[in-house]
């Protein structure tokens, strides 16, 4: 008898099931996506013992006929593909017809449906992957899926859940990415008896809101692009509202949460040069274009897809959420005061210079050393400012009061106000409408002169050529990459060619970074190169370097400021996008509102 035989079926459902059912969330993710499949409008889901003990899925989709009730928990039997063609444009959440199959081989499933065309239910169950007979039942309409004792049958996997606790926060996350996915049905979550969740059918927004809380949408500019075949619609979090550590950040393809690293990456550069690099970006979004452009048929779990041209969806990503983040640059203060500040801001210390400050970034500027190799440079701010309106500002009562009021009644065209001081030589201390504007002045010349050095960059970065070149191991892909892409790395100022069969020779690098490690240099942008395409290398690359000059160039700490000055580099500010964030990710300015100060000085109380 020879050695290799047929695995028997239950064997072979419950290798399937390690895929696909990992944990209890992954069972409740795939009765999900059914419900959904079927039509549902209103699913209502009941987990106990963290759904090992138990997860029920009930909803008023479709239902299923008596006779399909038995394929229904038979492996690779499913309604949602035929043909290949069909495998090549899925638009449904599931089509590999494993996923009751496998659950069903680790547990004691039931299933009662009633067809919508048909006057009764019917019910079959299975335990631990053997079919009981179809029989009668009770229910009105839809289907409702019950798995019992996950894993009752496999001890092996059981003992690597975790805690209760823990399990059913992972079902509670896949709910709500499920519920996030598709806010055009209602949902609720019971949990151990006691109902956690219940969402009726609504927008977007609100959807947000109550699953990810009021201050995530208030604190989110909305994402809206429309590319003819692709469109991106949600919310990302403004750059001062981004959280330190693990953040809330969902990705939908097709009503599909997905983990993409081109769509991650595409997030990472939009937030690149406006967000703290201690913070992570939030957002919520959904991208919807046709299946064909998108693999969906990558793992079981489906939560990866391969898009079929990559290099457009990042660049589409990534522009439609910069825009959307540079259109609110001076929309609300970078930095609230409300939420920041309270009674003991008044008890504050002294503010006292900080030990090397000239460490790195602009805090190194507030030492007043300028760098010897970067000249400081003159403000070229234009000069002009709305007399009438800046004299009414400071009291002066009379003929102004008309002007004043009819610009009042209006949209300010100011919002950042008018200068009053310079405080330190550091901050410019400005009044508007809310109150007091505190301004970075270095930070904000940062952002000015780095926009502008974007707008004005001609293609090229001057190569500092290497005396001795710096020789490195490259792997065939890297040795392909600066084969393919000469151009793009001369553009980026780098001189990089081949010094034998599997070694690359770095020969000049970018003039405004003469002093960093050159192997690194160009080993970093080479795997951008092959990861992103020459052109995507070709923006972020240009884009630190030209941040690396704007942060030299802007106007130094300790310099003395006119008012006219300070003025116009508000003006500028109120003309540039992301305006509320320095390079480096730094909030550049902060407003105190009326209110903010009565509360400090205890007025009204």
């Amino acid at each position: 008898m020879g050695a290799i035989h047929a695995l028997p079926d239950l064997l072979i459902n419950q290798i399937a099931a390690g895929e696909v059912v990992e944990r209890p969330a992954a069972a409740l993710k795939e009765l999900l996506e059914n419900a959904l499949d079927a039509g549902a409008t209103q699913i209502d889901v009941d987990v106990a013992g963290g759904g090992v003990k138990r997860i029920r899925v009930a909803d008023n989709g479709a239902g299923i006929e008596r006779e399909d009730l038995a394929l229904a928990v038979s492996r690779h039997a499913t309604s949602k593909i035929a043909t290949v063609v069909d495998l090549e444009a899925i638009a449904t959440l599931g089509f590999r017809g494993e996923a009751l199959a496998s659950i069903a081989s680790v547990s004691r499933l039931s299933i009662a449906s009633r067809a919508a065309s048909r006057p009764h239910a019917w019910r079959i169950e299975v335990e631990g992957g053997t079919v009981g007979p179809v029989a009668p039942a009770a229910l009105a309409a839809g289907t409702t899926v019950t798995l019992e004792e996950l894993f009752f049958n496999t001890p092996a996997r059981r003992k690597f859940l975790r805690t209760e606790g823990t399990e059913w926060a992972h079902c509670d996350e896949a709910f709500r990415r499920i519920a996030l996915a598709h806010c055009e049905a209602g949902f609720t979550l019971t949990h151990n008896g006691r109902t956690t969740r219940r969402l009726q059918a609504a927008g977007r927004r609100t959807r947000v809101e109550a699953l990810l809380g009021d201050a995530f949408a208030m604190h989110a500019t909305h994402v809206d692009a429309d590319g003819g075949e692709v469109q991106l619609t949600g919310f990302a979090v403004r750059p001062a509202y981004a959280a330190d550590g693990a953040t809330t950040q969902y990705v939908f393809v097709n009503g599909r949460y997905v983990r993409d690293r081109v769509l991650a990456h595409a997030l990472r550069e939009a937030y690149r040069d406006i967000l703290h690099h201690e913070r992570m970006p939030a957002y919520v979004l959904w991208l919807t274009l046709d299946p064909r452009r998108v693999d969906v048929n990558v793992h079981p779990q489906k939560t990866e897809v391969r898009f079929r041209d990559s290099g457009a969806i990042h660049q589409f990503v990534r522009h439609a959420v910069e825009r959307a983040l540079a259109s609110t640059a001076t929309e609300q203060p970078a930095v609230s005061a409300a939420e920041r500040l309270g009674l003991a801001a008044a008890r504050l210390p002294p503010r006292v210079p900080e030990a090397g400050a000239e460490a790195a970034g602009h805090a190194g500027m507030r030492s007043g050393a300028a760098d010897r190799s970067w000249p400081q440079q003159g403000l070229s701010l234009g000069f002009g400012e709305p007399a009438a309106f800046y004299r009414r500002l400071f009291g002066v009562r009379g003929e102004e009061s008309s002007a004043f009021a009819a610009l009042a009644a209006g949209d300010d065209p100011h919002p950042l106000g008018f200068a009053l001081a310079q405080l330190h030589g550091i901050y410019i201390l400005a009044q508007n409408r809310a109150g007091l504007v505190l301004v970075d002045m270095h930070a904000a010349h940062e952002r000015i002169v780095y926009e502008s050095l974007k707008a004005a960059f001609d293609g090229r970065v001057p190569v500092q050529p290497l005396l001795v070149p710096a020789a490195f191991a490259a792997d065939p892909l890297e040795l392909a990459a600066a084969a393919e892409n000469a151009e793009a790395l001369a553009a980026l100022g780098f001189d990089v060619s081949p010094m034998g069969p599997t070694t690359l020779a770095v020969r000049g690098i970018p003039a405004p970074l003469k002093d960093a490690d050159a192997v690194a240099l160009a080993r970093a942008v080479l795997h951008d190169i092959r990861e992103f395409g020459g052109s995507r290398a070709l923006d972020a690359r240009r884009d630190e370097l030209l941040s690396t000059m704007a942060c030299h160039g802007a106007v130094r700490a300790n310099r003395s400021l006119t008012v006219a000055e300070m003025n116009a580099l508000l003006r500028d500010m109120e003309a540039t996008e992301r305006a509320g964030q320095c390079n480096h990710g730094r909030p550049t300015w902060y407003q105190l509102s009326l209110a903010d100060l009565d509360r400090l000085f205890m007025r009204g109380r």
